[in-house]
C-alpha cells in the first residue's frame, strides 16, 4: 500500500461500488476470508453472496456477533404477515472472517441497535414472540415486525400484532 492509500484509504473495489445505490456511501469495508468484501453503509450491510454481493437492510439483521476475527450475522426473512406486522424467521447464521475489521464491529452494532425503535414481548402457547418497531433504512417511518419463537402457536398473531402496535406506538416520541 502506497503513502496515498495510507492517507486516503484503499479504493472500494469496483464490483462492490457498482452495486451501491446513487446516494449510498460506504462507511467501512474489508475483504472477507472466503472471498469478496463486506461493507457497512447507512442502508445496510453488504455481504458476499453467490459470487457477487448483496445488501441486508439493517431492519433485517436479527443478530450480529463479533468474536475473534469473525462477524457472525443472522439475517431475518419475511415469511408472512399478521395484521400490520411482518412475520420474520431467522436464516442460518453466516460467519464472515474479516481481513481488517477496523470500525466494522462497532458500526454494525450501532446500526442494528439504531434501527430498533421499541420492542415488546408477548407469551404464546408453546413459546412467545417479539414484536419490534424498526426503522427501515432509506425510508420514512417504521415497520412492525414479529418474530415468534420456534414452536410458538402463531394463529393469534394478528390480534397480538394490533395490541403490540398500540403498546409500541405509545412509547414513540
Amino acid at each position: 500500500m502506497g503513502w496515498l492509500s495510507r492517507v486516503m484509504g484503499e479504493r472500494l473495489p469496483e464490483e462492490l461500488d457498482a452495486r451501491l445505490a446513487a446516494e449510498e456511501h460506504v462507511l467501512a469495508w474489508t475483504r472477507v476470508g472466503t472471498g469478496g468484501y463486506l461493507a457497512v453503509t447507512a442502508l445496510g450491510l453488504w455481504v458476499p453472496d453467490d459470487g457477487g454481493h448483496r445488501r441486508i437492510g439493517w431492519d433485517l439483521v436479527s443478530k450480529a456477533v463479533w468474536r475473534g476475527d469473525a462477524l457472525t450475522v443472522t439475517e431475518a426473512e419475511v415469511t408472512g404477515q399478521a395484521g400490520r406486522a411482518l412475520v420474520l424467521a431467522d436464516r442460518e447464521p453466516v460467519r464472515l472472517v474479516l481481513a481488517r475489521p477496523g470500525r466494522i464491529p462497532h458500526l454494525v452494532r450501532q446500526r442494528v441497535e439504531g434501527s430498533i425503535r421499541s420492542r415488546y414481548r408477548k407469551e404464546l402457547p408453546g413459546g412467545g414472540a417479539w414484536f419490534v418497531l424498526r426503522k427501515v433504512p432509506g425510508a420514512d417511518g417504521v415497520v412492525l415486525q414479529v418474530r415468534p419463537d420456534p414452536g410458538a402457536e402463531v394463529a393469534a398473531l394478528a390480534d397480538m400484532a394490533q395490541e403490540a402496535a398500540e403498546k409500541l406506538a405509545g412509547g414513540q416520541q
